[in-house]
């Protein structure tokens, strides 16, 4: 079967970089939502606890409670708790969302700053505080998240503004209602790298941490190393005759006879199907003819083959993005670590 290599030391390695960047490895906190950007949810809390990661972000309720003896914190991004949590927060993304939360929860303010999507509105600020404060919610942080920190544009510059007001009005605020001191971060990972003078009480970092990121030059991090590769097992070989075709609709005609070899991994498994008719692995051999639901064809005998190791080159080819590329991996694909 199919299956996915994680390598602890470059991941280590980008955890070394990005602490250089935080001033300390006690402000990363590791995004870990979408099963760990398709690594492995269970697998990567397992090694971030190791390296010394304390602080996890995810999106969902059951991701949370699935780590929960991995770290001291964990922010839940995306969903309203059932009851509250001593060690999980989970945020808010809408005034009107606030009566919903159980009384006591522990809850971090997401204001939008210029992204225009989760978050209230700058406006909001003043209401909201006053029904957090209604509700009887712990308020502990007030955060944002950039919408453009991977582009060489003014936007990160406006959003960073945008934010330094919303933090100058929320210590008052928080002053007024008594909630105390409140933590702030705004830095995703590209966002992190464009600040050589990091203050916030933390950096939520996805895809830096799994060497994936993909910045403009002149922004570029490249001693980030990819954490996964993908192999799969081979099928069956077979010799092709010059003029025979492959596949679904005969997409591929052998220009000369030629070995190739079908391989346990398709578009079932998380491989898109945009990758089919000219992909190359990582060793430059080719894929021919479509992808199938559970296998795929290459100009190979392998037993086993390398299929990518690093998402950013795969995600070329099917003109996309690396954070596709990972998540589409199927959860029940084994990964092993070493």
């Amino acid at each position: 079967m199919a299956y996915i290599i994680l390598n602890k030391n470059n991941f280590f390695n980008n955890l070394d970089i990005i602490a250089k960047s935080t001033k300390g490895r006690d402000k990363i906190a590791l995004v870990l939502k979408d099963n760990a950007y398709g690594h492995g949810l269970l697998e990567m809390a397992h090694m971030a606890k190791e390296y010394g990661v304390k602080r996890a972000v995810v999106r969902t309720c059951q991701e949370a409670n699935k780590i929960e003896d991995f770290f001291d914190y964990i922010l839940v991004l995306g969903e309203i708790p059932a009851s509250k949590s001593d060690k999980i927060r989970y945020t808010i993304n809408d005034v009107d969302s606030i009566s919903r939360f159980p009384k006591g929860t522990k809850v971090e303010l997401k204001v939008d700053t210029g992204m225009h999507r989760n978050g209230i509105l700058m406006s909001e600020l003043d209401e909201a505080f006053s029904k957090i404060k209604e509700a009887k919610l712990s308020l502990e942080a007030v955060f944002t998240h950039h919408r453009s920190a991977d582009e060489l544009t003014s936007e990160w510059f406006w959003q960073n503004d945008n934010f330094k007001t919303v933090k100058e009005r929320a210590i008052k605020l928080s002053k007024k209602f008594g909630f105390g001191t409140l933590r702030f971060h705004s830095s995703n990972s590209a966002s992190l790298f464009r600040n050589n003078n990091f203050d916030e009480d933390m950096a939520r970092v996805g895809i830096a941490a799994y060497g994936c990121m993909k910045l403009p030059d002149a922004l570029s991090i490249k001693e980030l190393k990819p954490v996964l590769s993908l192999w799969a097992s081979k099928v069956s070989s077979r010799e092709l005759k010059t003029g025979q075709r492959v596949g679904y609709g005969g997409d591929y005609e052998a220009l000369k006879d030629c070995v190739v070899s079908n391989y346990d991994f398709g578009y079932g498994d998380g491989f898109l199907r945009a990758c089919a008719n000219g992909y190359k692995t990582s060793n430059a051999i080719e894929l021919v003819g479509r992808i199938s639901m559970d296998n795929s064809t290459f100009m190979s005998s392998e037993d086993e083959l390398l299929i990518f190791d690093d998402a950013t080159e795969a995600a070329k080819y099917a003109k996309t993005i690396s954070y596709e590329i990972l998540t589409a991996l199927k959860a029940d694909i084994k990964r092993e670590i070493i």
